[in-house]
């Protein structure tokens, strides 16, 4: 099946009730759990609902039974990672990482702790942008920290790291410097550095691995690149003109990476990744210009491309030829990315408002359910159970 084979690109070694990073295992917004709640409310298929200290827009991280969030205070001086039981929601730890004189700019929409953590093993690690980075186990030992030498743009930190082998990767394209680096991430220390020119963005990079040989694939302004994850070395790059600000992580499926370009006219590429040095002119299979998000991430289905833009439109597209299946406005504004699980696909908008889709060329809502709270983190899954983050509280829907 084409969605099991989508989701062999893995980065990390999971347990299948795991949600280890940003958009779950592989990144790319799928889960394999079965059983999931369709409908909920403040009052319905809540199992929970717990109010998180500080203010934070990072999404769930979940390994085993403990959910990782990380975390800013009111006053924006200390920057945590917090612990909270699955299976009761209870504050395990509130560990303080970070100690800050001024938090700099931020978006209004935005917060000092967004990027979302990642877990391997018994180690945990965090990102702040640069306001800092960490390595912690699970029982809640600091094992290093370091601060990245660039800064967090005009609106604050955004794309979370990813793990390759022994490396940590993380995207750092400041307003004034920008750059990609791999640390070695039992020490903290740089193991790779790899200069580029350009503008802010806030995207997460994307590790592929192909039998040609594994490539990260790093949108930044102006340009994406593909490295080779243990090096560094560039593979090839493809430029989108002064698009720059990236937030959505791509997806890569059929043989392509499906990326979003970013403001200030945003457009969705496929991009074939078979080619070498700059591809702009070569190996751009279609590009999409209506309907593109400047903050969710595409979700791939098999043949089957989905997005929703940050004013609520919905596209269903052809992943192999752009054609448009379907767009539906869905109402609402969104940051949080699409998810794939039980056969279902769930978008949540930033008014707390859920609508469930079957997957297909023509459009059919399952269900439309309501949360308090402003919601722009992305959802998770582990367990049976959805986990959504409101501006105030972390849920756990299920049956």
């Amino acid at each position: 099946m084409k969605l099991i084979l989508l989701l062999s690109f893995l980065s990390l070694p999971i347990y299948a009730q795991d949600w280890p990073e940003f958009r779950g295992p592989g990144g790319q917004g799928h889960s394999p759990e079965r059983g999931l709640a369709l409908t909920w409310s403040e009052t319905k298929n809540v199992k929970w609902k717990v109010a998180l200290p500080g203010k934070g827009w990072s999404s769930p991280a979940i390994q085993g039974d403990r959910i990782w969030l990380t975390t800013a205070t009111e006053d924006g001086k200390s920057l945590r990672v917090v612990c909270i039981d699955r299976n009761t929601g209870s504050v395990l730890r509130n560990i303080e990482l970070f100690r800050l004189k001024s938090a700099g700019p931020l978006h209004a929409k935005n917060s000092l702790a967004s990027p979302t953590p990642i877990i391997e093993g018994d180690r945990l690690y965090l990102h702040f942008g640069a306001n800092g980075t960490a390595c912690v186990t699970q029982s809640g030992e600091i094992v290093w920290k370091t601060r990245l030498d660039y800064d967090n743009g005009q609106h604050g930190p955004g794309g979370s790291p990813v793990i390759y082998d022994d490396l940590l990767i993380i995207n750092c394209d400041g307003q004034e410097t920008q750059y990609v680096v791999a640390l070695d991430k039992l020490t903290g220390k740089v193991r790779w550095k790899k200069f580029r020119e350009g503008a802010q963005a806030y995207s997460t990079p994307l590790v592929v691995r192909l039998p040609t040989g594994d490539q990260l694939i790093s949108p930044g302004a102006f340009r994406a690149i593909a490295y080779e994850p243990r090096t560094g070395r560039e593979l090839w790059q493809v430029r989108y003109g002064d698009g720059f600000s990236n937030v959505p992580r791509p997806v890569y499926g059929n043989g392509m990476v499906f990326i979003c370009t970013g403001f200030m006219q945003p457009s969705l590429m496929a991009v074939r990744v078979d080619g070498r040095g700059d591809v702009t002119k070569s190996h751009i299979a279609w590009t999409l210009k209506r309907g593109v998000s400047l903050t969710p991430s595409p979700l791939l289905l098999g043949e089957e491309l989905y997005l929703v833009s940050d004013n609520g439109i919905a596209s269903c597209l052809d992943a192999k030829s752009g054609t448009v299946h379907w767009q539906v406005r869905l109402g609402g504004n969104h940051s949080a990315s699409p998810l794939y699980a039980d056969g279902r696909i769930y978008f949540l908008s930033e008014e707390g408002e859920s609508v469930v889709i079957a997957p297909g060329k023509e459009f059919k809502t399952l269900a439309k359910n309501q949360l308090d709270g402003q919601t722009l983190a992305s959802m998770a899954v582990s367990g049976g159970s959805i986990f959504v983050r409101s501006q105030t509280h972390l849920y756990r829907l299920g049956n």
